[in-house]
C-alpha cells in the first residue's frame, strides 16, 4: 500500500502550537491556515490533536473541526480528550473522518471495542505515546507524555489491535520536536507485528530520517516541523521518497 505523509497539528486553542517532546510550547498560527495550505500542498490527511484536552478534562476542537471540514478534502483525524461515545459521535457529525484516543483507552481499554463496534475499526486510532526506559523498552504515556500507564508500549499496541482499532499512531515522545530522526527501535518492535495500518511520529528533521523510517514497512509519515517551519512543502517531501524508492500516495 502506497505510503501517506500526514501533517500533525497540535492544538492549544485557539492556536496551533509546536514544542520539543511535546513540551515548552511555541505559538505558530492559526490552524486552519495551517490545514488549508498542506491539503494544497497535497497532503494525505490531517491530524489535529487538542494537546491539553485531558490534562484539563475537556474537549473543545470541535468548532476549529467544522470549520476545517469545510475547506479541506482529505481525511482528518482528531485526538485530544476523547473519551466518551459522545465524544467520538460530536467529531465525526463535525467532520472528522477518525478520532485518536489515548487517555481513555489505557483507562477503560474496553472503550475501544465499544467505540469500534459503533463507528467502525476505520474510525478508532489509538495513539502510543512511547518513552524508552533504561531497560531498553518503551512505557506507554498519556496526557502527552506527562503520565506513567505502566503499560509495556509494545505489548499496548497488539492489545489495542486486538480490542479493535483500526490504526496506531505510534509517537515516540524522546525524540519529538528534537529533529533527530525518528526511534527506528521503537518503530521496529511494532510495525511488524501488527496488522493493521501503523502511522509514526516524533523526530523527523531531514529528509533522510522519512526514508528510513518508511523502509520499516509502516503506513503514514506524520510530520510537524518540517512543515511547520517551512523547511520543506508536503510536495518536496513526496518527492523525495520517490526519488528514495519509496512509493507515497499520489
Amino acid at each position: 500500500m502506497p505510503l501517506r505523509v500526514i501533517p500533525r497539528l497540535d492544538i492549544k486553542a485557539p492556536n496551533l502550537v509546536k514544542g520539543i517532546r511535546l513540551e515548552g510550547l511555541r505559538v505558530l498560527g492559526k490552524p486552519s491556515d495551517f490545514a488549508q495550505s498542506y491539503f494544497e500542498q497535497g497532503a494525505d490527511e490531517l491530524i489535529y490533536q487538542d494537546i491539553v484536552a485531558s490534562l484539563y478534562g475537556r474537549n473543545n476542537i470541535v468548532e476549529l473541526v467544522r470549520e476545517t471540514a469545510e475547506r479541506i478534502f482529505v481525511p482528518l483525524t482528531v485526538g485530544g480528550g476523547v473519551r466518551t461515545i459522545m465524544d467520538i459521535q460530536n467529531l465525526l457529525r463535525a467532520g472528522a473522518d477518525k478520532v485518536c484516543i489515548n487517555t481513555a483507552a489505557t483507562t477503560r481499554p474496553a472503550f475501544i471495542k465499544e467505540a469500534a463496534k459503533i463507528f467502525g475499526t476505520q474510525c478508532i486510532v489509538v495513539a502510543v505515546e512511547a518513552i524508552r526506559k533504561p531497560d531498553g523498552r518503551w512505557e506507554a504515556f498519556t496526557n502527552n507524555g506527562r503520565e506513567h500507564t505502566g503499560l509495556d508500549a509494545r505489548d499496548w499496541s497488539m492489545r489495542a489491535v486486538d480490542l479493535g482499532c483500526g490504526e496506531l499512531l505510534i509517537t515516540s515522545v524522546d525524540r519529538e520536536g528534537t529533529k533527530k530522526g525518528y526511534d527506528l527501535d521503537l518503530i521496529a518492535a511494532i510495525a511488524p507485528n501488527v496488522p493493521i495500518p501503523v502511522l509514526v511520529h516524533g523526530g523527523a528533521g531531514s529528509l533522510q530520517d522519512l526514508v528510513e523510517a518508511a523502509k520499516l514497512g509502516i503506513d503514514g509519515l506524520v510530520v510537524s516541523s518540517l512543515l511547520h517551519y517551512r523547511v520543506h512543502t508536503v510536495a518536496e517531501l513526496k518527492a523525495h521518497l520517490v526519488q528514495a524508492g519509496v512509493e507515497v500516495r499520489q
